[in-house]
């Protein structure tokens, strides 16, 4: 691409002033570079442009939201407005900085273009967006981020506008494979959106590609697998050190001293007897160190009847968490109480089983929003699973703020519940769906879904688990990214939920969801979080009772959030059990199980390691308890019923997630996954099971 030839004494040939006269052909360059940023924040991505046409307007005037980009330095602030508020422009915006005509037409006119309502851009106070930022979220300093106008006042009349010039597709085309060649590009190209994802995920993404150093981030991600939240300083390759910081995936905000001693080799889960009945108490670290947690695992296993049966001659051994979990007493005896003694419909009556039914019904609400951290328990919606609450999400918040042209990013290691309603909804309205590519690994690879973000970006809807290779997600770092681009994020936390604690407030996550029956609670039941101004602005999806004001044949006049998204009599019982689960999982302590199982899935795969044969599919560097694999000469099906005669129980086959197993060639495999109740005793008695395998 070329930079065009300047005009007699600092004019451009439109006869536009440029700056002073003798501006260096760099200053020219940088202004180009500038142009073709902002154009794929706040226009049309990658895309190509209409050629520039010198109809100006009478002032220089900003591109449709980019009133909240944040400013360097010395810089003076942009008229206030949140992202989704459009501008009113005194005239027609320079034809460098807006889409083409037909973009503009196809988009839906009773909705904003860019960004949406109560998402405001970032700032020195509030760097990611979305509401105020929260107290874990200070990990972004966007003071070291320079500026993205080269002129000391970019509003003054005095200097004119920059001419804005945009690659060809043919240009973009020819950097999107990625790698270190799409590092450079975008640090190059791009200093503002490669800052951006720096200073976000500095584990990920470097500052500077093109010099032989590492960052300290980067060389302890690549050596191992942990986050680092410390200061980010130049180091040489091979330096040791990078392996100063880092901690478990579970843990966040840990201390240096804290990082260094979870660095060292895990040590074996201790058990304590027990001294009361009931539940197993919470788990209380000893020192800092998750791993030397208390965890009596065998106290855990009596409160679960169903894992005290033989099958097929042998101790049940249940390795299909995943798909689903069994339940505690205490959630059997919950809903069988309900059933027993206060069923009741909700809310509609002045009886009495019909307030404790309504009682207990909101409780288990409570008992969600305590789980997730949530501000309110107003912010909870109950559904039926994790994928009636994304069908929820696409098709109500989708509908509305998504038209032709606009684009849904998702990974590629997601369950078909997190690609089906979006390509749904994309069939529907001429959106694009967009794809983050992950590594051998199973790893996202971030700088490519950096490069994915644009202005046309409407949703980004990721898992925070992998249900097939248990990659955990940088979610973190996924949402502020996405928040400095004024785009919401939906976390699928359904294979999360059940390992890891959840605080969608620290996470600020604009949706969340899960399912009842992975967190050892009832099937057909689960949960949707949003933030309060989103859930307020999105139409009802389903109609019938209970969601209603009032209803005449002329109109319907919908109750508030949650109500309205909750059209019918509910699972009453099924909302009495989960809260029983969580009640059960909060007294146990999420920590204390994360520790555990993270112990016990360590010792699981090395022992995978000495299997003839098996490949295992997704080695991420930070995984929850999910082993994928294929063993050279078995059919797939052939060896889970070869473990089931053993009274052995894992899934095989696709795991609704064939893209993802399809990333590293195969359509199925067996899988493997583990639970806070499962013993190194089962993970012999499965290694002994693959071994036994008939030879072929």
């Amino acid at each position: 691409m070329t930079t065009p030839e300047p005009g007699v004494l600092g004019t451009s040939s439109f006869g536009l002033p440029t700056g002073a006269a003798g501006d260096s052909a760099g200053s020219l360059a940088h202004a180009d570079l500038i142009g073709r940023l902002a154009r794929e924040i706040y226009g049309q991505g990658n895309a190509a442009s209409a050629p520039l046409t010198p109809s100006l307007p009478a002032s220089p005037q900003l591109p449709q939201g980019a009133e909240s980009l944040p400013q360097g330095p010395g810089q003076p602030s942009l008229p206030g407005a949140a992202i989704g508020t459009p501008s009113v422009p005194s005239g027609a915006l320079p034809s460098g900085l807006q889409p083409n005509a037909a973009a503009l037409g196809a988009r839906n006119v009773v909705r904003p273009s860019v960004g949406l309502p109560g998402l405001t851009g970032p700032s020195a106070a509030n760097p990611f967006g979305a509401t105020s930022a929260p107290p874990a979220a200070g990990f972004l300093d966007t003071a070291t981020i320079p500026s993205v106008h080269p002129l000391a006042d970019p509003l003054s009349a005095r200097h004119g506008l920059p001419e804005f010039f945009v690659p060809t597709v043919p240009e973009v085309a020819a950097f999107l494979p990625g790698g270190s060649d799409l590092h450079r590009t975008i640090a190059k190209d791009h200093p503002r959106a490669n800052a951006f994802a720096h200073a976000i995920a500095p584990s990920f993404v470097p500052a500077d590609p093109s010099k032989h150093g590492g960052d300290v981030a980067q060389e302890n991600y690549r050596r191992t697998g942990y986050l680092s939240g410390e200061p980010v300083h130049a180091t040489q390759a091979g330096s040791d050190a990078a392996s100063a910081s880092g901690d478990y995936y579970f843990l966040s905000g840990s201390s240096p001293a804290q990082s260094r001693r979870a660095s060292k080799p895990h040590a074996s889960p201790r058990a304590e007897p027990s001294r009361h009945g009931g539940p197993a108490p919470r788990v209380t670290a000893h020192g800092s160190s998750p791993v030397a947690a208390p965890f009596d695992v065998e106290r855990v296993r009596k409160d679960f009847p169903a894992l005290h049966q033989s099958v097929n001659g042998h101790p049940l051994v249940w390795l299909d968490n995943a798909a689903t979990t069994h339940k505690p007493q205490s959630v059997i005896d919950a809903t069988s109480e309900f059933y027993g003694r206060h069923n009741s419909n909700i809310h509609r009556a002045a009886h009495t089983l019909a307030a404790r039914s309504t009682d207990l019904f909101e409780g288990g609400r409570e008992k969600v929003r305590r789980f997730l951290n949530a501000p309110s328990k107003d912010d909870i919606v109950f559904l039926r699973g994790t994928t009636e609450a994304i069908n929820l999400v696409a098709n109500s918040y989708g509908r509305a703020n998504i038209g032709p042209g606009d684009e849904i990013i998702v990974s590629q290691i997601e369950h078909h519940a997190n690609i089906v309603p979006w390509q749904l909804l994309t069939q529907s309205t001429g959106a694009i769906l967009r794809v983050i590519p992950v590594d051998d690994r199973g790893e996202i690879i971030f700088e490519q879904f950096a490069a994915l973000l644009s202005g046309r970006t409407k949703i980004v809807s990721v898992t925070h688990v992998a249900n097939a290779l248990g990659t955990i997600n940088p979610v973190r770092e996924i949402i502020a990214l996405s928040h400095a681009y004024g785009v919401p994020v939906l976390v699928d936390a359904a294979q999360s939920s059940p390992h890891i604690p959840l605080d969608v407030q620290a996470l600020d996550a604009d949706f969340l969801v899960f399912s009842g029956h992975k967190v050892f609670g009832p099937t057909g039941i689960g949960a949707l979080y949003g933030k309060k101004h989103l859930l307020e602005a999105m139409p009802p999806w389903q109609g019938g009772g209970h969601m209603i004001e009032d209803v005449t044949f002329a109109k319907t006049v919908y109750k508030g959030a949650p109500e309205k998204f909750e059209a019918g009599t509910p699972d009453i019982a099924g909302a009495v059990g989960l809260g029983a689960a969580l009640d059960y999982l909060e007294g146990v302590g999420l920590p204390g199980i994360a520790a555990y199982e993270h112990d016990l899935l360590d010792y699981a795969q090395a022992g995978l390691a000495d299997v003839k044969g098996l490949r295992l599919i997704g080695t991420a560097r930070q995984k929850a308890s999910v082993m994928s694999f294929v063993i050279d000469g078995y059919e797939n099906e052939a060896v889970a019923h070869h473990l089931d005669a053993g009274g052995i129980a894992v899934r095989s086959g696709h795991h609704c997630a064939l893209p993802a197993l399809r990333r590293f060639g195969v359509d199925q495999s067996v899988r493997a996954s583990l639970a806070f109740y499962n013993t190194r005793a089962d993970v012999d008695a499965f290694l002994r099971a693959l071994h036994s395998l008939p030879r072929r």
